[in-house]
C-alpha cells in the first residue's frame, strides 16, 4: 500500500447510485445516502475522482450505448449540484464472454483513466461493491475499499482478501482516504 493518494476510482452502481438491474433509464439514477458527503469529502482533498462502471447490458443487447451516456450524465448532473465534480467516467459496453481487456477486474478502465488524468495506479484508491472492484485495484497495485451498499454485503465475505477496508458506505470510505493521504 503506497501511501500518498492521487486518485479515487469509484464503481457505480450500488457504490455511488442504486443499483437498477441493467439501469438504461436515467430516471432511474438516484443518489446512495452518503455517496454525497463522502465524495464531497474526497474532492475537498484534492483527489481526482473517476467512475469505472461495466455496462454489459450493451454488449448482450438490451440497451444501448446512448443510454449509458445519459445514466452517467444524469448521475454527474446529480453529484454537481451537491457540490461534486468527477473527473471522467469510464465503462465497459463487453458482456463478460467477450473477453475484453476493459471488464472488471481487468485492469483496462483503469489503464484508460491513467491515460486521460495521467496518475500512479499504484497511488489510487479503488472503491466499490462487488468482489471484481477489489480484484481490479489488486491487479494494478491499488489501495482497495468495499461498501456495504449495493451487493457490498453479498460479496463482503469472498472479498476478505482482495479488500484493504469494508466500511458502511462512501462517507465511511472517505474517512479511510483522509488517512491515506
Amino acid at each position: 500500500m503506497i501511501v500518498g493518494v492521487e486518485a479515487i476510482l469509484l464503481d457505480r452502481d450500488g457504490t455511488i447510485i442504486f443499483d437498477r438491474h441493467y439501469l438504461n433509464d436515467p430516471a432511474g439514477v438516484e443518489l446512495l445516502p452518503g455517496a454525497v458527503q463522502g465524495l464531497r469529502r474526497m474532492s475537498a482533498l484534492g483527489l481526482r475522482l473517476a467512475v469505472l462502471t461495466n455496462q454489459s447490458g450493451v454488449g448482450r443487447g438490451y440497451y444501448d450505448e446512448a443510454s449509458v451516456h445519459a445514466c452517467n450524465l444524469r448521475m454527474a448532473e446529480l453529484l454537481s449540484a451537491c457540490g461534486v465534480e468527477l473527473d471522467g467516467v469510464f465503462y465497459c459496453p463487453h458482456a463478460p464472454e467477450a473477453g475484453c481487456l476493459c471488464r472488471k477486474p481487468a485492469p483496462g478502465l483503469v489503464e484508460q483513466a491513467v491515460a486521460v488524468l495521467g496518475f500512479d495506479p499504484r497511488r489510487a484508491v479503488v472503491i466499490g461493491d462487488k468482489e471484481a472492484d477489489m480484484l481490479l485495484g489488486r491487479a494494478v497495485g491499488a489501495t482497495t475499499i468495499l461498501v456495504r451498499t449495493g451487493k457490498g454485503t453479498e460479496h463482503e465475505a469472498r472479498c476478505r482478501h482482495s479488500a484493504d477496508h469494508v466500511v458502511d458506505d462512501l462517507e465511511a470510505a472517505a474517512a479511510i482516504v483522509e488517512s491515506l493521504k
